[in-house]
């Protein structure tokens, strides 16, 4: 692949994807607007990916059927209507509904990955998906900081205008570059791409023990990020939208370091680099623990969590691509579902135990989440290391 379109991929997938991200710093001023309790509020988080799960259950797969370049385009258009609607929302259904819609039409991020994935060669798709990976990676991260330099200055509404005009002209963009996708012949119908996904999850051991990677690895990312805001937000601290959303552009410095983890899976090395970053993630929560008492500790661990998190992540997406090319988009969408459900039940529970436990719980919660990952890469190496390295 040209890499000017290797560039353009990655930029298309690091703005759809913050989407799903800029909530994160705003939770306290939506909640405040619409008189959501602070436990209650992660909600807008959780619903954001319970849409994005659906989506990748039920519209990734339709890339191995229908042209890409037409889905992804479609699916442009229709989250430009989704962001306006969160930025007008009256109510607090509204506002739910608008994020469950903006989390299903995101899903454009994982159809981009499949198609990027497709029209590398074998040599360059560890390469290609990293770098993919990392425009995706600097969009979840630099959203936070966007969204809080954006509500600072003219509230949260104004986080998801800005972004609807960026996504329309994202798809202008997209429209001039894309190349067509011809779909093969007998490729089969939607509902028996539908049912592969599960099947292609429990024939091949390898996936599945991937998809329950990126599920506990998110459960902690989400945990430490939806939670961030609520201790930043109030004293001692008291920190603006802005300062809070610095936080997320510390955490490129990790996740930069992360690229390489294609390359390391392209040369047969994807399972030592797991477990390595696996070992680093566990780590790195207990310099995040130290938040009331040491904000540069808590920016170490930041960078180590973002580190560990991309690594697997883009080892994850390497590997299962590189088994079964010809059904990347249901294999990229089936392994998502596994991050979704992670991210939703991160967000969820990080709220909740904030409310009751104050952040050592949250601390403690992404360090389960972590030990738990490690706990199943190690008692599974050897099992899929048979079945295929």
């Amino acid at each position: 692949m040209p890499r000017t379109t290797i560039l353009i991929f990655a930029v298309a997938a690091g703005l759809s994807v913050a989407n799903i991200y800029y909530a994160q710093p705003l939770l306290d001023a939506m909640a405040q607007e619409f008189g959501i309790s602070p436990a209650a509020i992660g909600l807008v988080v959780t619903l954001t990916q319970v849409g994005y799960g659906l989506g990748l259950i039920f519209i990734v797969p339709l890339g191995d059927l229908i042209d890409r370049r037409r889905l992804i385009l479609g699916q442009g258009l229709l989250s430009v209507l989704a962001l306006v609607a969160v930025a007008t929302a009256e109510t607090g259904a509204i506002l739910f509904t608008g994020m469950a819609a903006v989390g299903l039409l995101a899903v454009v991020v994982q159809v981009l990955v499949a198609f990027a994935a497709t029209l590398a060669t074998p040599t360059e798709r560890g390469r290609v998906v990293g770098t993919v990976t990392s425009g995706i990676v600097i969009g979840i991260l630099a959203a936070r900081f966007a969204a809080g330099i954006l509500a600072d200055i003219g509230g949260w509404r104004a986080v998801y205008l800005v972004s609807a005009i960026l996504s329309l002209a994202l798809v202008g963009l997209l429209v001039r570059v894309l190349p067509r996708h011809r779909i093969p012949a007998g490729t089969g119908s939607y509902v028996a791409a539908l049912r592969s996904v599960p099947i292609l999850f429990l024939s091949e051991p390898v996936l599945l023990v991937r998809g329950v990677l990126a599920l506990l690895i998110f459960a902690s990312f989400s945990t430490f990020w939806t939670a961030l805001v609520l201790p930043l937000s109030v004293p001692p601290f008291s920190y603006s939208h802005t300062w809070i959303g610095l936080f997320g552009l510390v955490g490129l410095a990790g996740a930069m370091a992360a690229t390489g983890a294609g390359r390391l899976a392209d040369r047969g090395h994807g399972q030592w680099t797991t477990g390595l970053a696996l070992m680093l993630l566990l780590v790195s929560w207990a310099p995040i623990a130290l938040l009331p008492v040491s904000i540069p500790a808590l920016i170490f661990g930041v960078v180590l969590l973002d580190l560990a998190v991309q690594a697997v992540h883009i080892t994850n997406q390497s590997l299962i691509v590189s088994l079964r090319p010809e059904a990347s988009s249901r294999l990229i969408g089936g392994y998502m579902v596994f991050y979704s459900v992670g991210s939703a039940l991160g967000a969820a529970a990080a709220t909740s135990i904030y409310a009751r436990a104050g952040w050592p719980g949250v601390s403690a919660l992404g360090a389960t989440f972590s030990a738990a990952a490690l706990l199943v890469w190690l008692f599974t190496l050897r099992a899929v290391r048979t079945c295929r390295t």
